[in-house]
């Protein structure tokens, strides 16, 4: 970011109006996409397992959420040929990197929750 002029010059800058990191922040600072990730630190999961876990989710918000982690290269759907079929979601290795951050601001959160104002 140039001193002079407030403008951010790098196209990899989460500042910059074109950066395409901007997608994947807006993605990570989801809700939703942080909890399932989370969820999923332990190993895979099906959905109805997901769904637990994540109480509060509807099955269509979680159904948009694991796509768009799928479509991002942060959660693999696996599909097992059984009757019914089986899909069981997991972690990539770009998941398992973008858990770590994760992690932390969700236990930042649960040990201070209790310094934040009220809200109605």
């Amino acid at each position: 970011m140039t001193k002079t002029s407030g403008v951010c010059d790098d196209p990899k800058s989460v500042y910059s109006a074109a950066c395409p990191c901007r997608d994947m922040l807006d993605l990570l600072a989801n809700k939703w996409s942080a909890l399932a990730l989370g969820a999923l630190e332990d190993g895979p999961r099906r959905f109805g397992a997901l769904r637990s876990r994540l109480q509060g989710v509807s099955p269509k918000v979680l159904t948009q959420t694991l796509r768009r982690l799928e479509d991002y290269g942060l959660v693999d759907r696996q599909i097992y040929a059984e009757v019914p079929p089986r899909v069981e979601y997991s972690l990539t290795p770009l998941g398992k990197d973008a858990c770590a951050p994760l992690s932390h601001l969700r236990t930042w959160v649960e040990e201070n929750i209790d310094r934040f104002p009220e809200s109605d």
